[in-house]
C-alpha cells in the first residue's frame, strides 16, 4: 500500500550511515540521491531521508520494515545495538509468531524490524 515515505531528519548523513547498516540484514540499500534527499528500499525509493525545514521539536515516527525470518531481525538488532530500545522477540499480544526488535534512529524515531512467519 506504501509507494513512499519521507522522514525529515536533523543530519542527512548520520541519518543514512544508520539507515546504511540497519537496512542491510533486510536487503535494503541506497537507491537514489537527489541533491540532500536520500531515499532506501529493495527495489525502489521506499523511504526518503529529508532535511529538517524547521527548528521546533521533532515528533516521533514508527516505521516498521518487513524481514523475511528471525535471523534477519536479529540481525537488524545488532546492527543498531547501540540504539536498542527492544531486543529481538516474540510479542504474543499482536499476534502468536509476531518477532520484532525496536531501535532508536540518530533522530529519536522508533525503527522496527519484524518477522510475521514461525
Amino acid at each position: 500500500m506504501i509507494d513512499h515515505i519521507a522522514i525529515q531528519v536533523g543530519n542527512v548523513a548520520a541519518s543514512a550511515e544508520f539507515y546504511d547498516r540497519v537496512l542491510a540484514p533486510l536487503g535494503g540499500q541506497r537507491t537514489k540521491e537527489f541533491g540532500e534527499f536520500i531515499s532506501f528500499g529493495t527495489t525502489g525509493h521506499t523511504l526518503w531521508l529529508v532535511p529538517a525545514t524547521d527548528d521546533g521539536p521533532a515528533r516521533e515516527v514508527h516505521l516498521a520494515f518487513a524481514a523475511d525470518g528471525r535471523a534477519a531481525v536479529d540481525a537488524f538488532h545488532a546492527a543498531a545495538v547501540a540504539e536498542s530500545l527492544h531486543a529481538p522477540r516474540l510479542w504474543p499480544q499482536y499476534h502468536a509468531s509476531y518477532y520484532g526488535a525496536f531501535v532508536r534512529d540518530p533522530d529519536g524515531n522508533n525503527i522496527e524490524a519484524v518477522c510475521h512467519t514461525p
